[in-house]
């Protein structure tokens, strides 16, 4: 049971560091990232990062204090969670009966508000965490990001449609 909990503790660290350091990575760039719909654990992304939580070699010091930070944070972040399902059930409304742009608006205004919140809460967390890693894990994450940035891209160039041959 505990074991259990140390890797979804972990999972979910990998899955916030991982998170923050593709947004530090992504926010020089032109255009925004794609909407991120759901929490990536409960999308099985968390797995991936928990391979690369596992590469660095975590000392038990490392986790209990990453452990901390984690419990230490989830009272301020749960209402977030928790209010932009609420507003994603509202839109919901919107999808399933009749529309109203003005009042979807409202709610998108509202969402944007709270993804702001967390996207700060999370990348405060996110740093707090990286602050944990020694150098040597900061430099081996970072190549593991950049590596993970360089497939991504391959895959979106490999992906995207074939410009038609001039007449």
């Amino acid at each position: 049971m505990k074991s259990l909990r140390f890797r979804f503790l972990i999972a979910t660290l990998a899955v916030l560091l991982g998170s923050a350091l593709m947004r530090a990575q992504s926010a020089d760039d032109a255009t925004p990232p794609p909407a991120m719909h759901g929490h990536a654990w409960a999308r099985g992304e968390g797995h991936m990062h928990m391979m690369a939580f596992e590469k660095l070699n975590l000392t038990d010091d490392q986790k209990t204090q990453m452990k901390s930070i984690m419990q230490k944070e989830h009272p301020a972040m749960k209402p977030l969670f928790q209010q932009e399902h609420q507003v994603d059930v509202q839109l919901r409304q919107y999808v399933e009966g009749n529309f109203d742009a003005a009042k979807v608006q409202a709610l998108a205004a509202q969402k944007a508000q709270i993804q702001a919140q967390l996207t700060v809460a999370q990348t405060r967390i996110h740093n707090e965490l990286y602050q944990v890693l020694t150098a040597d894990q900061q430099a081996q994450l970072k190549q593991m990001e950049a590596n993970h940035e360089a497939r991504m891209q391959q895959r979106m160039q490999e992906h995207q449609p074939q410009a038609a041959p001039e007449q």
